[in-house]
C-alpha cells in the first residue's frame, strides 16, 4: 500500500459520468482519478474491483486512530467496511446511475491495533436489483483472522436523482 504516490480529491464529475461504475473505480485505482479524502485520513486504499460487484481496500490503522481503550477505534473498522461495502455496489454501477447507503451494521470480532499491519478488507455484492443492492464484507489481518464484518443496504438511482 503506497499512500505517498496517490493524489486525494474528488473525480471531474463530467469525466466520471462517461463511465460506468466499474470503469470509475479501476481509474481510481489507476490513479487516472484520484482517491477520496477518506482514504488519506483513515490509511486505506482501494486496491481491486470487479464488475460483478467486489472491491477490495488494505489499510493500515495507526495511533492516530485509537480509542481511548487503545485499540483502533470502531470508527476506523466501520469506515474501511463501508468502503468496501458501498465500492462493490458501485462496481456494478451502470452509466447514469448512483447510489447511497440506506443502513449498515458492523460487528467487531476482535480488536485491531497500530501492530496489527496491514488489514484487508474484501466487499461482495449479495443482491443487485434495479433500485436496491446488499453487499456483504469482511475485514482480516494478515494472518487471516477476522476483525469483523458486516453487510450494507444501498438505493439504486438516476444520477442527479438524490439532490
Amino acid at each position: 500500500m503506497n499512500m505517498e504516490t496517490r493524489t486525494f480529491g474528488l473525480a471531474d464529475p463530467a469525466e466520471a459520468a462517461k463511465l460506468t461504475g466499474i470503469g470509475q473505480l479501476e481509474a481510481m485505482i489507476a490513479g487516472r482519478f484520484p482517491a477520496p479524502p477518506i482514504c488519506r485520513t483513515m490509511n486505506f486504499i482501494l486496491t481491486e474491483a470487479a464488475a460483478e460487484g467486489f472491491a477490495r481496500f488494505e489499510g493500515e490503522p495507526s495511533f492516530d486512530h485509537y480509542n481511548p481503550l487503545g485499540t483502533v477505534h470502531g470508527g476506523w473498522i466501520a469506515a474501511i467496511l463501508d468502503s468496501a461495502l458501498g465500492c462493490a455496489v458501485h462496481a456494478t454501477l451502470g452509466l447514469g446511475e448512483g447510489y447511497t447507503t440506506i443502513e449498515f451494521k458492523v460487528n467487531n470480532v476482535r480488536p485491531a491495533f497500530e501492530t496489527s499491519g496491514l488489514l484487508t478488507c474484501e466487499g461482495r455484492v449479495l443482491h443487485r436489483g434495479r433500485r436496491m443492492a446488499t453487499s456483504e464484507a469482511r475485514l482480516v489481518d494478515k494472518a487471516g483472522k477476522l476483525i469483523a464484518h458486516g453487510v450494507e443496504t444501498c438505493m439504486i438511482f438516476p444520477v442527479g436523482e438524490a439532490r
